[in-house]
């Protein structure tokens, strides 16, 4: 599988701004306060499913062919995926078959299903529905789209960081949400592209830590997977988002669940923002790390708002500072 280019970047562009808006990058004082640097959030939460990955649906799914639009798509997704599929299906009229856990979000099932895509529940985790999303595949000859190991859906996030770098040049570091790692494979694609001296930090969770494990050793690791945030939930690792990860990504960091909630919180706080758990855990990253990015301009990509009701007052009740 051949990996994206920066090319497919700017391709892909063109084509999402076809149907997408660019979402806004604000900048915040009181996280400038908190972190001691100049710190701006791009708003993916502002898409229209609410997360980022929205952006590679429409461009893979603008470049079916005629026979693969005809015979439909299927995919597994713990959420966010799914809704771009959906998203994207409908847009380009696709029929679509989204395969959830059992326990999936179910803010982000309706979502799917308010897209008229076609939901079934099956296993405890994304690896179980990843397995039976493939079976699907065969039996029906629906075209399998992987929610990481997809060329055009790295190119279409990538996306993100390439508007970031456009309105903010002067930008340092990148710091971004990693599950499966399309997202910070395609903002390394676009940013190191752009400047080479940008840094571009990856955040997920320590209790789903199978792509940190995969990008320290080099080679492929699973992990168990236990962390409330779902975005970041993988228990095995895509491997062609590490192959970009191994050449670009400056550093990755690990950060636990109760990190993540608190920095769902303070954007509720400081920057009266919504935020799910992968689309926090970059503020959680830069806590972590305050000493490196002080003094520095640096933007958050925060990924998606798609947080249930259950989980903002787990969050709400847990804040004890």
């Amino acid at each position: 599988m051949n990996e994206p280019t920066f090319l497919d970047v700017l391709r892909a562009q063109q084509v999402i701004s076809r149907y997408l808006r660019p979402t806004p990058l604000y900048h915040y004082p009181a996280l400038d306060r908190l972190l001691g640097a100049t710190v701006y959030v791009k708003h993916e939460n502002h898409q229209p499913i609410g997360a980022f990955k929205v952006r590679g649906g429409i461009n893979l799914m603008s470049q079916l062919t005629a026979d693969e639009r005809a015979r439909g798509v299927v995919t597994a997704s713990t959420g966010n995926h799914g809704q771009s599929i959906a998203y994207a299906a409908r847009v380009f009229n696709v029929p679509a078959t989204i395969v959830v856990p059992e326990k999936a979000n179910p803010v982000k099932v309706e979502a799917m299903q308010s897209h008229n895509a076609q939901v079934l529940f099956h296993g405890r985790e994304f690896n179980d529905a990843k397995a039976y999303c493939e079976e699907l595949a065969q039996q029906r000859g629906m075209r399998y789209i992987s929610s990481g190991d997809e060329p055009l859906l790295i190119a279409g996030v990538g996306t993100c960081t390439l508007e970031i770098v456009q309105e903010l040049p002067e930008v340092e570091v990148i710091i971004v949400p990693i599950g499966g790692g399309s997202g910070a494979a395609g903002a390394c694609l676009a940013a190191k592209t752009l400047n080479p001296a940008i840094q571009v930090i990856g955040v997920q969770s320590a209790a789903a830590p199978a792509a940190f494990l995969t990008w320290q050793a080099r080679a492929y690791r699973e992990a168990d997977m236990k962390t409330m945030a779902e975005g970041l939930a993988t228990r095995a690792p895509f491997m062609l988002p590490q192959q970009i990860l191994w050449k670009h990504l400056d550093d990755f960091l690990l950060v636990d669940d109760e990190e993540l909630r608190r920095a769902i919180v303070l954007y509720l706080e400081k920057a009266k923002t919504l935020a799910e758990p992968a689309g926090a855990s970059p503020l959680a990253g830069a806590l972590k790390a305050r000493e490196r990015v002080r003094g520095k301009t640096i933007a958050l990509v925060l990924s998606g708002g798609n947080i249930s009701p259950e989980q903002l007052r787990s969050c709400l009740d847990s804040a004890s500072w």
